[in-house]
């Protein structure tokens, strides 16, 4: 099986008559600064305000026939208040003057009587991205000219490649095509402004192979912000099958412990988990199974993770983080040893620390090693695998963060020799994450982006598998 590649072609950015949206840029400013000054006159010690605006067009087929189309237009002011050490939030999309002030009115009166937070505030104005070094190159909104017609014919193309890939495809849970778009304006008294326009694009399709007890279901997508470059629809389609006949006559296995070998699009939520400990909720929580990391080796020392806002088109960038803060490529973990958080202003306050500009999230992150060669492929990998597991599909949301203890449910294939031997399902992996991070083995050349997430597959020494 050969994954679909995309194919990037540059394209210019749209003029506002084309961008589809209801209001103007300048309109939001008008909001916020309308909602801000209210706030002012009420008595807040501080405020912020955000303008939104989110629309898109949905669609989905299945066997050859339209199944659903759906468009979605939203928009929403929210505002935050602060009252000396108290704070309070509250929203709308009602943008009349008069709904403006009473939404700015009841967040006032909620922090009036919300408890008081040592650590609640605005942050720091030194913090703060200026306009003038905000990056405005990194290309985040392509909107896609696409009516719900264009957009059938396209999720009809992706099932029917799918289809003809093999007769012993039998079924389709459908195919669909999604086109969304967004911008939003934001500002605060710490002197922070700005805003911008965003889109993501995506078509899918989920295939059913076999018949009776037999069949066998998988599922391929493309995800991108312009659409020019999603994968080509056909293979798609023909990817998502040969993924499906891969797995008919899947066998159950005995109970055993062996290597691992998740598949890229799983290994990218192995680093999603090791985001989540060592972020500031989880941090002051103490509900992390990687307290006190810092400057720490949590991972083996040919593991590297580096974080970039500043990818043009990257699904991860910004050129601030939610609350306006400055956000800066950085080497999260060097050679195995953490060298960063990732922080907003408030948990960062919460550990004694400054904010690594996260709040929201990780930006565009890229885990590697050291020891992986060009050639790395998935055939390659499976190789240093040797005999053990390669896991393609993942189902329950066991991780303990706590303790770290894993336990998935999983399917995917018995290996023997560096050969796949045959597919196998309803078995269960488990492990603990401090041992398994610690226990990454080799990390493939064949990376995948899953969101704001692009790794390769990655071998994990040893887990338990549990099988019949």
């Amino acid at each position: 099986m050969k994954k679909p590649n995309s194919s990037p072609a540059p394209s210019a950015a749209p003029s506002t008559a084309d961008t589809g949206f209801s209001y103007s840029r300048p309109y939001f400013e008008e909001l916020v600064d309308t909602a801000l000054a209210h706030a002012k006159k009420l008595g807040a010690t501080d405020a912020g305000a955000e303008a939104s605006e989110g629309s898109g067009l949905s669609v989905s087929v299945r066997k050859g026939e339209l199944e659903n189309v759906e468009r979605n237009r939203d928009k929403s002011l929210g505002v935050t208040v602060y009252v000396g050490k108290r704070r309070g939030n509250a929203s709308t999309s009602d943008f009349s003057r008069a709904a403006i002030e009473q939404t700015v009115q009841a967040a006032y009166d909620i922090a009036r009587f919300t408890a008081q937070d040592p650590f609640a505030a605005l942050p720091d104005a030194r913090d703060v991205a200026p306009q003038s070094k905000q990056r405005a190159d990194l290309d985040l909104f392509q909107p896609w000219a696409i009516n719900s017609e264009q957009a059938a014919q396209l999720a009809l193309v992706i099932e029917a490649a799918a289809f003809a890939t093999s007769k012993r495809i039998t079924n389709s849970e459908g195919a669909a095509v999604s086109a969304q778009q967004s911008h939003f304006f934001s500002a605060h008294t710490h002197g922070f402004r700005g805003g911008y326009a965003s889109s993501r694009h995506s078509i899918s399709v989920s295939p059913i192979a076999g018949k009776g007890k037999d069949m066998q279901r998988d599922a391929w997508y493309s995800s991108m912000r312009h659409p020019d470059d999603l994968a080509a629809p056909e293979a798609i389609g023909r990817y998502a099958a040969e993924r499906a006949l891969s797995r008919l006559k899947a066998r159950k296995i005995a109970t055993t412990e062996c290597a691992v070998l998740f598949e890229s699009p799983l290994a990218a939520g192995l680093l999603g988990s090791f985001v989540q400990a060592i972020s500031g909720g989880a941090l002051y929580r103490k509900s992390s199974f990687l307290l006190d990391s810092l400057g720490k080796r949590v991972l083996p020392k040919h593991i590297d993770i580096f974080e970039d806002p500043f990818v043009k088109r990257g699904k991860g960038s910004s050129p601030f983080d939610d609350e306006g803060v400055k956000v800066k490529a950085r080497q999260v973990v060097d050679a195995g040893e953490v060298q960063g958080y990732f922080l907003g202003s408030y948990s960062a306050r919460k550990l004694g620390m400054k904010t690594t500009g996260n709040a929201g999230g990780s930006h565009n992150l890229t885990l590697s090693s050291r020891l992986t060669r060009a050639g790395d492929n998935l055939d390659a990998m499976l190789k240093k695998l040797g005999t053990g597991l390669l896991v393609t599909e993942l189902m329950g949301s066991g991780v303990n963060y706590v303790t770290g203890d894993y336990s998935r449910g999983a399917s995917g294939f018995w290996v023997e020799n560096g050969l796949i031997a045959y597919p196998v399902h309803e078995i269960t992996i488990a492990g603990n994450m401090k041992a398994m991070l610690k226990g990454i083995q080799a990390v493939g050349a064949d990376t995948y982006n899953y969101g704001s997430k692009t790794v390769g597959s990655i071998l994990v020494n040893r887990m338990k598998v549990a099988g019949s």
